[in-house]
């Protein structure tokens, strides 16, 4: 009997640790994994517009607030979707960690321990680390800022400054970018000062072509202008095109030789290959009009004979 007493006192004085303690702790960690479930599910519905389980089955729409400025297609999904999951993923791991913080001061002050000494040793910590790392934590900012405001994406042709080619990957510390010359730049966001982006809506083809000084200047305009027109007779250059060539007139005049400009919009990332479709087929109605260039051929053999 007194056995019975004894265990019976011993129980209720220790209820609390027994019982109390342990269900509360379980009750924080229930909590925290059904939160941080239903977070991650929300998130990845705004970013994909779809669960997981029918990611196959549905087409990605566009992240709510990101719309996309480019015309709908494969690249434009594409990209879309690589920023969509990318923020997903930023959302999805602050998530996580704001979750887990909370649930361990939670179950230190279930155990008695007091937090108020650990809640201002992570603001100073906060503090020193943010003043330690301030180099990355602008690179982080400037990313998802980038992301968001969707200044350039994979495939884009850019230009960043110091580095000028083709988007290979956004992150969000890092953009890496490939040049003419095959060289993968590997640029930090916080060091961008200013995008320059090629690919974004719609681009200009500017042909320059220069002529003799003794050259009837309103007629080589027309020439270059009839040979513009010819060469979008081609599909392949139509397809480009988002307008009609419009001749500018006399850019430069130098001792030597005038120089024409001419315009024509176009699609994204094409404008090179159409400017030098169009500089070929100008070159070729020059020679059967007869339009004198800079330097006849007699001045080329005189210059290759030495004379």
């Amino acid at each position: 009997m007194d056995v019975y007493n004894l265990a019976f006192e011993w129980t209720e004085t220790n209820r609390h640790w027994l019982l109390e303690v342990p269900i509360r702790i379980v009750a924080y960690i229930l909590v925290v994994l059904i939160a941080r479930y239903v977070l991650h599910r929300m998130i990845d519905r705004a970013a994909t517009g779809r669960s997981p389980k029918d990611a196959d089955t549905k087409k990605p729409p566009l992240l709510r607030g990101l719309r996309d400025r480019a015309p709908s297609n494969a690249h434009a999904a594409a990209r879309r979707a690589q920023r969509a999951q990318t923020i997903a993923s930023v959302l999805k791991s602050t998530t996580s960690i704001v979750l887990l913080i909370w649930v361990a001061l939670g179950i230190l002050n279930v155990l008695g321990v007091n937090i108020a000494p650990f809640i201002a040793s992570a603001g100073v910590v906060g503090l020193a680390i943010g003043f330690g790392a301030q180099n990355l934590v602008r690179d982080f900012v400037t990313g998802v800022f980038m992301l968001l405001e969707d200044q350039y994406g994979v495939g884009d042709t850019v230009d960043l400054g110091d580095a000028v080619g083709e988007v290979e990957s956004v992150g969000l510390r890092v953009t890496t970018v490939r040049d003419i010359d095959g060289t993968l730049w590997y640029v930090r966001n916080g060091e961008i000062a200013r995008v320059g982006n090629m690919s974004q809506d719609y681009a200009v083809a500017r042909i320059e072509v220069p002529v003799a000084l003794s050259a009837d200047v309103e007629r080589a305009e027309q020439v270059a202008l009839d040979a513009a027109h010819t060469a979008l007779e081609d599909p392949k250059i139509a397809a480009k095109v988002l307008g009609e060539p419009e001749m500018l007139g006399v850019q430069e005049l130098r001792p030597d030789q005038v120089t024409l400009r001419m315009t024509l919009k176009t699609r994204p990332g094409v404008q090179w290959s159409v400017q030098r479709r169009l500089r070929r087929e100008i070159l070729r109605a020059y020679d059967e009009s007869g339009i004198e260039l800079p330097y006849p051929p007699s001045r080329y053999a005189a210059a290759v004979n030495g004379e």
